[in-house]
């Protein structure tokens, strides 16, 4: 099936514009109709044909916003009320503009018959995982259940990231710092030293003549030298948006020293709540596999779960699966070995991400103990280099250097 972007009306007179799924803009038409909208145009989904860019994302929701709105929509359920309903109630509340449209467009496509997991996948929006465990929960008649360990999924994937993000801050106002510094060294504050050494007329050492030489270009040049910072920023964002510019990008930073085993167990970790939240949840091996490869963040990590999924339904045990794509960890394929053969794989793969979580909180801490230094540590020798060739002639102004 094919993308279309459609603008319509609802029953209420807000305007709408949606991507939808379809054979051709007639059959999305009529389907647009039947559900209660008034539509205005259908057209294909792409740059020339006036829907989204190449390259660019629908806006998301908020990871923290459907959290809550999960809670709400569980406790709803649980006191017996319809899931119409429920979702009737809570687009009320919602603040969100864009969040009350989106549930809009899945309360209209579940009044049409539409099953609810499904509803939440034609959105673009929301993540993989939720319209597979909604559709676990579907099939097993086990709906509350399946909610409740994705919110339970969700609320240790929200405290761990924001771990990680208090971990990185201080780094963070570090290097903020060194390029202020630095930038104000460079723009203000070498120029003006050449404006003095300009007037006494005075023979310069190299190291000084380099520094007004560097102050210089960075003063006349500096629009064009972030134009093109930007300009490079952007084609490496580019280019890392395709497929083959993401596979080296992400090659890249798995194989850095320090920071490539962080990435990897930060990976295993995230895949492993999600597989145990999957299987957990009732979903077959090979699917949840699947849905694992599609929400993890590393490509390379992801491509390795395809293929694993892949051999899985060759019949061949996850583990060993796994332990061929030489990407997992040993620990990781040991414990998940274990978890087969005991017949408790979900407990396992929940403590294997327990162990990674841990792992990759004392790996930060132990790599940040030695950035902060290092990164003082260059701050200060290149101030200091500064500095020195700044303020050399004038050390041997006394000497008679200056003439």
């Amino acid at each position: 099936m094919a993308e279309f972007v459609v603008k319509a009306a609802d029953e209420r007179g807000h305007l709408l514009q949606q991507v939808e799924n379809g054979y051709s803009e007639t059959e999305v038409r009529d389907r647009s109709v039947q559900q209660g909208y008034l539509v205005y145009w259908v057209k294909p989904r792409g740059l020339l044909a006036g829907g989204d860019l190449p390259g660019l994302r629908r806006r998301k929701i908020k990871q923290e916003q459907f959290v809550i709105f999960n809670q709400q929509f569980l406790t709803l359920v649980k006191a017996g009320l319809p899931i119409l309903n429920a979702l009737d109630l809570l687009l009320k509340r919602q603040k969100n503009a864009h969040f009350r449209s989106l549930l809009e467009n899945v309360r209209d496509r579940v009044r049409s018959g539409e099953l609810l997991s499904d509803s939440f996948a034609a959105q673009h929006v929301f993540p993989k995982i939720y319209s597979t465990t909604l559709l676990a929960g579907e099939k097993s008649g086990n709906l509350e259940e399946v909610l409740a360990r994705y919110i339970s999924f969700q609320r240790l994937a929200i405290s761990f990231k924001k771990k990680l993000k208090a971990s990185l801050v201080y780094p963070a106002l570090l290097i903020s710092l060194v390029v202020i510094m630095l930038s104000f060294l460079v723009t203000y504050v070498v120029p003006q030293f050449a404006d003095l050494y300009t007037t006494l007329n005075a023979q310069l050492p190299p190291l000084t003549v380099f520094m007004l030489g560097v102050g210089a270009g960075a003063r006349h040049y500096a629009v064009l030298m972030l134009l093109g910072l930007a300009a490079l920023i952007f084609l490496v964002w580019r280019w890392s948006a395709s497929e083959k510019g993401g596979d080296r990008l992400d090659r890249f930073f798995l194989s850095l020293p320090m920071v490539g085993p962080i990435i990897l167990k930060y990976q295993v970790a995230n895949f492993s709540r999600l597989m145990a939240t999957l299987l957990a949840g009732g979903l077959p091996l090979v699917p949840s596999l699947q849905t694992a490869g599609e929400s993890i963040g590393s490509r390379s990590i992801a491509h390795g779960v395809t293929a694993a999924a892949v051999r899985v339904r060759e019949g061949q045990p996850l583990a060993k699966s796994l332990e061929e794509r030489k990407m997992f960890p040993d620990l990781a394929v040991e414990m998940i070995e274990v978890g087969e053969s005991t017949g408790a794989l979900p407990a396992m793969l929940n403590s294997v991400a327990e162990f990674y979580e841990e792992d990759v909180q004392n790996a930060l801490t132990a790599a940040m103990s030695l950035v902060e230094p290092a990164i003082l540590i260059v701050m200060g020798t290149v101030v200091a280099f500064v500095l020195i060739s700044l303020y050399l002639p004038i050390f041997t102004l006394g000497a008679g250097g200056l003439h």
